[in-house]
């Protein structure tokens, strides 16, 4: 379902056949038929168009709040668990964005910032920092109880190649399966941004303000709502699993107690 998603999301110029932006009032709440795979909107665009096009935004956002997120989480995670004094200070900022909702985080600061894809990336990130550094600084502080660690230390091994060399590879399992969940809980989060008014703006085609605009004709034509709605479910399924799977691969402990 991912791998079907990306090449959705690439290849949208050739898949899509209209523009999703093409406003004909005369196909306005047209059904879904042979002209109109997903039918028309409330202002007669295509709704099959939009969708495809959605895909793109849905998976940008994913895409980039999952890279951006665990780069500075990762960088938070190594200092707060190696460097003592600094854990300290950072925790405690960490300790204070986690208990302000992740929705609630980026509905204030994209009001400060105003609604843009950028914006929309940064609001999320911003919020997913504290889980990915709360997971590299566990696997820190207990490598650091590792003999092999521990010698490379009283070496006097400097501390840039002990990360390298020692606790880097160690972190990219788990990271890779925390990165599924980010990428899933950011694209969702977007739609949700959108679906309230502040995600993408208007203009830009998404799942979740294709959503916003069908709610208020759900009753007289749900296909508006039906289709991007499937879109997203089954591309946050999809991501879930690949989640899934990667830990299963990952982690043999998790196997062995299933």
């Amino acid at each position: 379902m991912v791998g079907f998603a990306l090449f959705v999301a690439i290849a949208a110029p050739w898949l899509a056949g209209a523009d999703p932006q093409a406003i004909a009032p005369f196909n306005r709440l047209e059904a879904p038929g042979a002209e109109f795979w997903f039918g028309g909107d409330l202002v007669g665009r295509d709704v099959f168009s939009r969708t495809v096009y959605g895909s793109r935004i849905s998976l940008a956002v994913g895409l980039g709040v999952a890279i951006c997120g665990i780069s500075l989480g990762l960088l938070v995670g190594l200092l707060s668990g190696f460097v003592r004094w600094v854990d300290q200070i950072l925790m405690r900022v960490m300790d204070g964005l986690m208990a302000i909702p992740s929705i609630l985080l980026a509905v204030a600061l994209i009001s400060l910032t105003g609604a843009s894809l950028k914006n929309v990336i940064i609001a999320i990130t911003i919020a997913e920092i504290p889980r990915v550094a709360r997971l590299v600084r566990s696997v820190v502080l207990s490598l650091k109880e590792r003999p092999y660690v521990e010698a490379a230390i009283a070496a006097g091994t400097p501390f840039v190649l002990i990360l390298w060399r020692h606790v880097l590879p160690n972190t990219l399992a788990p990271l890779l399966i925390q990165g599924t969940y980010i990428f899933a809980s950011a694209v969702l989060t977007e739609a949700i941004l959108s679906f309230i008014g502040a995600g993408t703006p208007p203009s830009t085609p998404s799942w979740g303000n294709i959503i916003a605009e069908g709610r208020t004709v759900f009753s007289i034509a749900p296909h508006i709502v039906l289709f991007p709605g499937l879109a997203l479910s089954f591309t946050v399924l999809g991501v879930n699993l690949l989640g899934d799977g990667l830990r299963d691969v990952f982690d043999p402990r998790y196997v062995s107690r299933k």
